[in-house]
């Protein structure tokens, strides 16, 4: 009996443990499904227009933005970066040998022209001030002479020859003072405030330290590779912008730069070109144009990598990303918000394109919404309502 019931009651129990596995493994997909919103189809209005229900799952995938009209540039960007305003910077080095024993500033300071940045103690300083006091005690002893020789002479006191002798010792005293004038002047030539053999180094213009290699108890020489300090004015600089063979022609004096930096995403700044290339690279087929660059808040700083685009001399446009643009045959389109959830497919003439971005002249009108994610997406569906375009 036992052997009989066995195989019936393990059967049953085998259906009942499947059937409880299977509501169970189902249950959750079935509540994730009615948690589940449901993709609602966009309402097409006329030909060129879908909109969509408050809180529809495209909406998701669909950005926006409102760009403002802007000057259009002559080209794709531009390679630049930014260096020293040599107009406005001062490498300050030594014209001797010595050490340095005192240093009065570090780099942000602001200084005046004439503010002591450090002191150098030059045993050159002290030979050439001590041979210049001994050539002009030499001569004005010898000057003496000639000035008492000259009334015993008129008496016949003294021989005529020797009188000629004492001026001529005069006339050597006086060239080795001028000499000993001369080398003191040539190891000072900024004429910088010297006290015995130590020597102030002083900045000649106003401005900010950006630079110094200076350091406590440095032996320092006219030979030294970099300068002690660099002090610039850091509101000015200059954009050294590597320019293409082609836009030689178009790019004139005075034209103005857009530049653009990884380090301010938001932000734009403006050049303005003061001198263009006299060499064209033989390699990389590009002539370097300068510009001067504002740069009043002195967020930029020297030898950064930068964009740069030489803009016309007329015309607006508004720059858009190519991922807002869609192609129909020879046309262009871009997608633009009218209202919340309703978005307007307009044709569009292109000013020029870039590898980023490209700047539209007809077509819209301000500073519209356009759609700059997911343009595609409304394309097809449009497209799939309406038909191919091309």
């Amino acid at each position: 009996m036992n052997k009989k019931w066995t195989v019936p009651a393990l059967s049953g129990l085998f259906v009942v443990s499947c059937t409880a596995w299977f509501l169970w493994a189902r249950s959750p997909t079935e509540s994730r499904a009615s948690t589940e919103r449901p993709v609602q189809p966009a309402t097409q209005l006329g030909a060129e227009t879908l909109r969509y229900a408050e809180g529809a799952p495209q909406l998701t995938m669909i950005g926006t933005q409102a760009i403002p009209p802007s000057r259009v540039p002559l080209g794709d960007v531009l390679s630049a970066r930014v260096t020293y305003d040599e107009d406005v910077t001062a490498r300050i080095g030594v014209g001797v040998s010595g050490r340095i024993v005192d240093i009065k500033v570090s780099p942000g300071d602001a200084v005046k022209a004439g503010q002591v940045l450090a002191e150098i103690d030059s045993p050159d300083f002290g030979t050439a001030a001590a041979d210049l006091n001994k050539a002009k005690a030499d001569e004005e002893r010898k000057r003496l002479a000639v000035e008492r020789a000259r009334d015993l002479v008129s008496g016949d006191a003294i021989p005529v020859k020797e009188w000629e002798s004492m001026q001529s010792d005069l006339a050597q005293a006086h060239a080795e003072t001028q000499r000993a004038e001369q080398r003191l002047k040539n190891l000072n030539p900024r004429g910088l405030p010297i006290s015995g053999q130590r020597v102030k180094l002083t900045s000649p213009i106003d401005g900010v330290v950006t630079d110094r290699t200076a350091t406590p108890a440095l032996e320092v020489s006219p030979g030294l590779a970099a300068p002690l300090f660099v002090v610039t004015d850091p509101k000015r600089l200059w954009l050294m912008i590597d320019l293409p063979e082609k836009l030689l022609g178009r790019v004139k004096l005075k034209s103005d730069v857009s530049v653009e930096s990884d380090a301010f995403p938001n932000q734009q700044f403006m050049a303005k070109v003061v001198q263009l290339g006299q060499v064209v690279d033989i390699n990389t087929r590009r002539a370097t144009v300068r510009a001067v660059l504002a740069n009043p808040l002195q967020e930029l700083l020297p030898e950064m990598f930068v964009r740069a685009r030489v803009l016309q001399a007329g015309g607006m446009g508004v720059r858009v990303p190519n991922s807002a643009i869609v192609n129909h045959g020879v046309y262009a389109y871009l997608f633009v918000q009218e209202a919340p959830g309703e978005f307007r497919r307009r044709k569009i003439a292109l000013l020029t394109q870039g590898g980023d971005a490209s700047y539209v002249g007809e077509g819209l009108q301000g500073s519209e919404q356009v759609v700059v994610k997911g343009a595609l997406l409304l394309d097809a569906e449009l497209t799939a309502r309406t038909g191919d375009k091309s």
